[in-house]
C-alpha cells in the first residue's frame, strides 16, 4: 500500500463526498480511489467511512483519523514547496570550493558581480590548495586546476587556460645577468612548486618550441602566495599562471621575463555534481561563471599582462 497516497484519496473523498468526484480530481478510477480506502482501513483495523448508496460519513475514527491525515499532508505539501521553490529561484547558501591562488586573486570580482544579480544568495567560499570531495563535505560548485584530481563523475566546465609567465622583481633584473633565451633560466635562482619534476628542470616553451633548462632552486615551496612575496622582495625567477598576477605586472612590482616564452600552461575548471535537478542557486552561479568565460580554451586572463 502507497500509505501516503491512500491517505491524500482518504481526505479527498472526505472533501468531496464521493468515490466517484474524488477520483476525478485525483485523476484515477473510481476502483482504485475505493482499494486505497479499503486498504487503509484493513492496515488500521478499523472503518474510516460510514457507506450508503446516497451518502458518505465518517466513524468517529474517520475523523480523528483525518485531523491528523490533514496535518500530514499540509507537511508534506510544504516540504515539496519548500524544495521546489529552491529549484526556480536563487535563494539560500551556497557553498564554493576554489584551489587557493585561483580564488585569491579572481573570485572577489566575480562573486562581487553574481551577489548584485542574485541577492537572496548567501556565498560560503572556502579556499584551499587540498583537493576536497565536493559531494561528500557538501560543496556544490568548486574551482579546479588542471593539477588537481575530483571525482570522475563530476561535471566540468573549463574556463580557461592560464600560461605560466616567467617574472622576477625589477631589483632581481637590475642585479643578475639580463635573460634572453630560455637556457640563460640555468645561471639564475628560481623559486619554485614543490613539485619533484619541477626542482631540477624547467620546460620553457617557445618561438623554436620545448626547451628543457636545468635550473637551480634557490627555495621551493608548496604555497602559491609565499613564492609570490619572495619574488616580490628580490629572491629570484618565480612562474606563476597568468591569473594569479593580479596587477603585479601593470604596477611594475614584477617584470615579465622572456616574453613570448611561458613555463607551460594549467586550465581552470568549474566543477559541480550533476546536471539534473540543480537547485536554482547552483544553476545561477553555473550559468553566470560560464557566461564570464566564453572562450574555454584560451588564456583569458594573460591579456593583460602581454609584455
Amino acid at each position: 500500500m502507497d500509505h501516503l497516497q491512500a491517505m491524500r484519496v482518504f481526505a479527498k473523498v472526505v472533501e468531496c463526498g464521493s468515490f466517484v468526484r474524488a477520483a476525478e480530481k485525483l485523476k484515477i478510477s473510481a476502483a482504485v480511489a475505493t482499494r486505497h480506502i479499503s486498504d487503509l482501513e484493513d492496515h488500521l483495523r478499523t472503518r474510516l467511512l460510514n457507506r450508503t448508496t446516497r451518502k458518505l460519513s465518517l466513524t468517529e475514527a474517520g475523523r480523528n483519523y483525518l485531523e491528523r491525515v490533514e496535518l500530514i499532508l499540509q507537511e508534506v505539501d510544504n516540504a515539496d514547496a519548500a524544495v521546489i521553490s529552491t529549484l526556480k529561484k536563487p535563494a539560500g547558501v551556497l557553498h564554493i570550493y576554489s584551489q587557493l591562488s585561483f580564488g585569491e586573486s579572481q573570485l572577489a570580482c566575480l562573486l562581487n558581480l553574481y551577489s548584485k544579480s542574485y541577492p537572496e544568495v548567501m556565498l560560503d567560499v572556502t579556499l584551499s590548495d587540498r583537493t576536497p570531495d565536493l559531494v561528500e563535505e557538501g560543496f556544490d560548485v568548486g574551482f579546479f586546476l588542471s593539477v588537481q584530481k575530483f571525482e570522475g563523475s563530476m561535471i566540468a566546465r573549463k574556463l580557461g587556460v592560464a600560461e605560466v609567465i616567467l617574472c622576477a622583481s625589477p631589483e632581481y633584473a637590475r642585479n643578475h645577468e639580463p635573460i634572453r633565451a630560455p637556457q640563460d633560466l640555468a645561471k639564475h635562482l628560481c623559486l619554485n612548486f614543490s613539485y619533484e619534476h619541477f626542482r631540477h628542470h624547467w620546460a620553457i616553451d617557445g618561438a623554436d618550441g620545448r626547451v628543457e633548462v636545468p635550473i637551480r632552486s634557490s627555495m621551493v615551496s608548496n604555497n602559491a602566495e609565499l613564492l609570490r612575496q619572495s619574488a616580490l622582495a628580490g629572491m629570484g625567477v618565480v612562474g606563476r599562471p597568468s591569473f594569479s598576477l593580479r596587477d603585479d605586472l601593470t604596477s611594475g612590482r614584477l617584470v615579465r621575463l622572456l616574453p613570448g616564452c611561458r613555463l607551460g600552461h594549467v586550465s581552470v575548471s568549474m566543477v559541480y555534481p550533476s546536471r539534473r535537478f540543480l537547485p536554482a542557486k547552483t544553476a545561477s552561479f553555473v550559468e553566470f561563471i560560464s557566461m564570464q568565460f566564453p572562450r574555454p580554451e584560451t588564456d583569458p586572463w594573460a591579456a593583460n599582462h602581454r609584455a
